[in-house]
């Protein structure tokens, strides 16, 4: 395993982490015992850090957290998000009574004392314009509640905003083979703030895995199911808000160039560890073997040149142009 420094958290941390929202649910059927098998495998392997948040399964990826953490002697660190209990995203929404009210549910859920770090979960655009905001984060840091705060974006535009507030120590935001904008456009700004970068849907839903079809077929509580539209939630979100035909071709073309000895997802995964900005890729896995497979890309050979040029281009090629440009 490899590790990078979490921004300004200053935490050492696997380059491949945790993704913790398939284990709470809206990926289809979970098995808990299965969930936890798949956390101590990733312990096992050298994973030190899980992205978790609230409203994964109402609270219960957070509560299988805390059941791993009972189990296991060594520590580990835990990202949780808080702003989607919200019925609707507005910036007044995030009040301090709902701020402490959602960290002390989360406190309670993961049965801690202080949080190692918050994250705002993709709120209000207008949300990383505020001064008031951050400074109530403030406040909780001072206070004890949490030890570092971030933010989860959906467009490279919230992410450089956000990153203006001094206490940001971390952005969460989508990239992976095809969602490159980030690359282009922020990571740059994130190095000279010294803020950490985790990569969410480094998979693209599952895309970037091979292992989906024209003919695959979702289970009903699958968010691939019923928001690939952004019906549900964010249009971004599902398969990184690519349209789905269009992605497929671009996964046939990545096959065309894939490394010897490594997956489809691993490559995808070791594609996104090459950027030096990004601290970690957070993928999700439901069962120890996902896990595995997920681990052993930290530890695949760099790609070379050429095969990250191969790369560029079939994103050039396929989707450049077609995705939203906010993204």
């Amino acid at each position: 395993m490899q590790y990078r420094t979490l921004g300004k958290t200053g935490y050492n941390v696997s380059t491949i982490s945790f993704g913790a929202w398939a284990i709470g649910g809206t990926w289809g059927q979970v098995d808990d015992q299965q969930s936890l098998s798949a956390l101590h495998r990733a312990l096992d392997l050298g994973v030190n850090f899980i992205d978790t948040a609230d409203v994964y399964g109402d609270g219960h990826s957070e509560r299988l957290i805390a059941q791993l953490r009972k189990e296991r002697s060594e520590p580990f660190y835990v990202a949780t998000k808080a702003g989607r209990r919200l019925p609707q995203q507005t910036k007044e929404g995030y009040t301090r009574a709902n701020l402490e009210s959602w960290i002390g549910r989360s406190l309670k859920n993961l049965q801690v004392d202080t949080l190692d770090l918050l994250q705002l979960h993709c709120p209000h655009p207008d949300v990383y314009a505020s001064d008031e905001v951050f400074s109530i984060l403030d406040d909780f840091k001072k206070e004890g509640l949490i030890r570092h705060y971030g933010i989860s974006v959906e467009t490279v535009q919230e992410a450089l905003t956000g990153i203006q507030h001094e206490g940001v120590a971390s952005v969460q935001i989508i990239f992976n083979m095809l969602r490159l904008k980030p690359a282009e456009q922020f990571f740059q700004a994130a190095r000279e703030n010294n803020v950490g970068i985790l990569a969410r849907v480094p998979l693209a839903s599952g895309l970037l895995t091979g292992k989906l079809t024209r003919q695959t077929q979702f289970e009903a509580d699958d968010h691939r199911s019923f928001n690939r539209n952004g019906e549900a939630f964010d249009k971004g979100e599902t398969f990184s808000g690519v349209d789905y035909d269009v992605a497929l071709d671009a996964v046939e073309d990545l096959k065309a160039i894939l490394p010897e000895g490594m997956t489809l997802a691993q490559f995808a995964l070791r594609w996104i560890t090459m950027f030096p900005e990004v601290t970690c890729a957070i993928p999700g896995a439901k069962t120890p073997q996902q896990a595995e497979s997920n681990v052993a890309a930290a530890d695949l050979p760099e790609l070379s040149a050429e095969v990250m040029q191969k790369v560029q281009a079939i994103y050039d090629q396929r989707i450049r142009g077609l995705v939203h440009q906010s993204w």
